[in-house]
Order: structure tokens, then C-alpha cells, then sequence
């Protein structure tokens, strides 16, 4: 019986009306920024397998220092006690991270990530014996999908069912060329709610399962300005965006005025297990340090800070930061640029868009732009034709590939685009 055949009797996926969908396709092996399934078909991962590999499958370096790791120390509790990986791991990141970050607080992935960063901006205020929960975020926004990451993305069809159990956010426009409202519209929140709004959450330059929608720096700096004068905390959601993926180490780095706190997940262990990390800045911390035992920040994870999961993050930042890998990253971001030009001069498309190593590009549909859009199955399928593995968002494709992507796989990858377009 094939692996497909044996996952249908017993998994459930992700993502997908089981009743419906089709079988798996069963990936046995992946090398560099090939995969390939049982029946020996070879699939390039232009989109590191759901944003998380930055280096190429099986990566050797990074597999040696697992392996090190797991005959040292697998895991051990981690309040009360401490390991070597976590402590060289947070001196690292803080290296990296802007200079106002102060404190690594380490969990197990994005969501948790985010449910970290909620319950700090939260509590913050309630140790200062002030009570603040509102929460401000983006129209399209998308956090996770952990209650509170749920509550803090945008309502849709992906959270109808649980709507009555998530608490309010405010949510303001995405500050596109379409729509420069949004300074103004959070200006008049803050003087209405002023006392009462916790905190300012966003994806930085970028909302992924959004539709890849972009946006400026200096809108978002404006925002930020804006919370940061109020006493609002500000919390960048850099799960994808951070570790290169905007062309800098983190999108906050495009930033003149930096966020409070920082999440950070997918690639920091370069897509080999998962993990997550929360960052802070200094004042955050502070307000947590008291002899009244009930001021704690009451949150861990059974496997929080894994020695394991530290060891992959070390190895996969020591290549993220060697040249060769900084100098891919701009050779993709390069590549991806000429080929936005490319296709606006070219054909008569809806809106093709990059930055840093994400290009994004959607088709006209009559249907609009939603993720149920009918086209995404048959761009899905024409693509996995080709040997390409792409995952649109409704009517938008993207490419975010392993940084040791090829000019030739990008070529073909792009060649492809073009003969959907045709």
C-alpha cells in the first residue's frame, strides 16, 4: 500500500476538507530545494515548505549540530534551569535584533509566539495596576491560529465558528496606495480609546496568508510613532518575515522607530523543527520584576526552550549570516525585482509585487480576490504539473524559496508564471 494510500486511513491534514480532498502527495526525501515523492517525481519547493526553510532540505550543517545536541542534552525543564544552546542562542538574537530588544522569552511556534507577545503587552499594564485589552491590527491581517493569535487576525470564514469566543480587536485599513487612511483612522482610536488599548499588532512590510499584500516603511513608522507616544506597545509579527526573508535580517530593520516586542518563528530553526521566540524590549521586562509573586508572567511550554530546537536555531543563523547566504538573498531579491518589471511591461496583469526574496503576483478573476477564489485549485495543479510546488492564495501565487535556490530554478519557475499567463 502506498504511503498516500496508509495517510488517508489515519491523518487528518491541515487545511483541507478531508472529504474532498485528494490524496497527499507522499514526499520521502528532499535535498537542497528539491523534495521528492514516493514515485521518485522531483517537486522544486518554491515556497520552503509553508515559509520555514531557508537553507535547503537536509541541510548538512545543521544536521550535524542536531545530532551533537541530541547526545549531549535532548531537553530538560526550563523553569529553574538552564542550558548552554538557550543562553547562546538569545546572547546571538540579540546581536541581530534591533538594539532595543532586551529579552529572549522562548516557545514552540508562531502562534505561541504571538499568544506570548498578547498575554506581555497585557499584563504590562495590568502590573502597573491599569486595566488595557484592547487590541489594534490590520484589516487581512493573520497571527496564527491559537485563540488569541485568532483574535488579533482578521475575522473571515477561518474563524466564523469560534467568533463568539474571541475577544475584540480593533482592526484599521492596511496603509496602501489605495488607502492612506490609516494614520488618521488610528489617530482618532487613540484619542477615544486612549486608556484602554494594550497594544498595536503587525506584520511588518508584509501579511503573508493576507494575500502577500505590501506595504511602506514609512506609514508604518508613522503607526508605530503614533502608538509609542501613547504608551501603546507595539509588537512586530515577524514569524515570516524575519530571518532574511525581506532582504534584511528582519523587516523591523527597515524601521526608524522599532517595535516593543519582536515574534519570531518558521525559519529560525531553517525549517527543521519547530519553535519560537519572543523578543522584548527592556521596559516590557522591567514591569515584570517585583517581590509580589502575582506581578510573574504565568506562561511556559513543556518543551520551551528545547536544547535541540536552540542548536538548529544557532546553526541555522551562523549560515544565514555567512556572505554566501546574505549574497543569495540579494540575487533572489534581484531576480524577483526584474521579473515584476518584467511582467508589468509585458502582459496586462492585476498586480505582481516583491521585496527581499517574497515575490507575489495576482490573477484577475471575476470572483475578486479570496482565498476560496475557485482559480487556486487550478493554478495548485498546474503548477505540481510542472514540477513546482506553489500554494496560492486564492488567486495569488507566490514564490519564497530556500535561499540556495538556483538562477536556472528560478528561470523555470518564472518561465512557468509566464506560460499560465499566455
Amino acid at each position: 500500500m502506498s504511503l498516500s494510500s496508509r495517510d488517508l486511513q489515519s491523518v487528518w491534514h491541515p487545511y483541507t476538507q478531508m472529504k474532498t480532498a485528494e490524496p497527499p502527495i507522499a514526499i520521502v526525501s528532499g535535498k537542497g530545494v528539491y523534495l521528492y515523492d514516493e514515485n521518485g517525481k522531483q517537486y522544486i519547493d518554491a515556497v520552503s515548505s509553508w515559509w520555514v526553510n531557508i537553507h535547503g532540505h537536509a541541510n548538512p550543517y545543521i544536521a550535524e549540530k542536531i545530532s551533537e545536541q541530541l547526545l549531549t542534552l535532548e531537553h530538560v525543564i526550563f523553569a529553574g534551569f538552564t542550558h548552554n544552546p538557550a543562553i547562546e542562542l538569545a546572547e546571538q538574537l540579540l546581536k541581530v535584533l534591533p538594539d532595543n530588544q532586551s529579552k529572549i522569552f522562548y516557545s514552540d511556534n508562531g502562534s505561541t509566539a504571538v499568544e506570548v507577545a498578547i498575554k506581555m503587552a497585557i499584563q504590562y499594564y495590568y502590573n502597573q495596576g491599569k486595566k488595557r485589552n484592547k487590541i489594534i491590527a490590520f484589516e487581512h491581517s493573520y497571527h496564527g491560529d491559537t485563540f488569541g493569535a485568532m483574535a488579533v487576525s482578521s475575522r473571515s470564514e477561518f474563524t466564523n465558528a469560534f467568533s463568539s469566543l474571541l475577544f475584540d480587536v480593533i482592526h484599521i485599513p492596511l496603509p496602501t496606495s489605495s488607502n492612506e487612511d490609516s494614520i488618521s483612522i488610528l489617530k482618532s482610536l487613540i484619542e477615544e480609546h486612549k486608556n484602554e488599548i494594550a497594544a498595536f499588532i503587525f506584520e511588518p512590510l508584509v501579511l503573508g496568508a493576507g494575500g502577500m499584500l505590501m506595504y511602506d516603511a514609512d506609514t508604518l513608522n508613522s503607526l508605530i510613532k503614533l502608538c509609542q507616544d501613547s504608551d501603546i506597545i507595539t509588537i512586530a509579527d515577524e514569524v515570516m518575515t524575519g530571518f532574511g526573508r525581506t532582504g534584511k535580517l528582519f523587516a523591523s530593520d527597515y524601521l526608524s522607530i522599532k517595535p516593543d516586542i519582536i515574534c519570531l518563528s518558521k525559519g529560525i530553526t531553517g525549517g527543521t523543527m519547530a519553535f519560537g521566540v519572543t523578543a522584548c524590549c527592556e521596559k516590557i521586562y522591567t514591569m515584570f520584576l517585583s517581590d509580589d509573586k502575582l506581578k510573574t508572567f504565568f506562561h511556559g511550554h513543556s518543551y520551551t526552550a528545547n536544547p535541540v530546537a536552540c542548536a538548529a536555531s544557532l546553526a541555522s543563523l551562523e549560515l544565514l549570516l555567512n556572505n554566501d547566504c546574505m549574497d543569495n538573498i540579494a540575487r533572489i531579491a534581484h531576480r524577483h525585482s526584474l521579473f515584476v518589471n518584467k511582467l508589468h511591461a509585458s502582459y496586462n496583469i492585476k498586480s505582481a509585487r516583491s521585496i527581499g526574496t517574497i515575490f507575489a503576483m495576482e490573477f484577475e478573476t471575476k470572483e475578486g480576490t479570496s482565498y476560496f477564489n475557485s482559480l487556486r485549485d487550478e493554478l495548485y495543479h498546474f503548477f505540481l504539473g510542472k514540477g513546482i510546488i506553489l500554494r496560492p492564495l486564492g488567486n495569488t501565487i507566490y514564490i519564497m524559496p530556500p535561499y540556495c535556490i538556483s538562477d536556472a530554478d528560478l528561470t523555470y519557475i518564472y518561465d512557468s508564471i509566464e506560460s499560465r499567463i499566455i
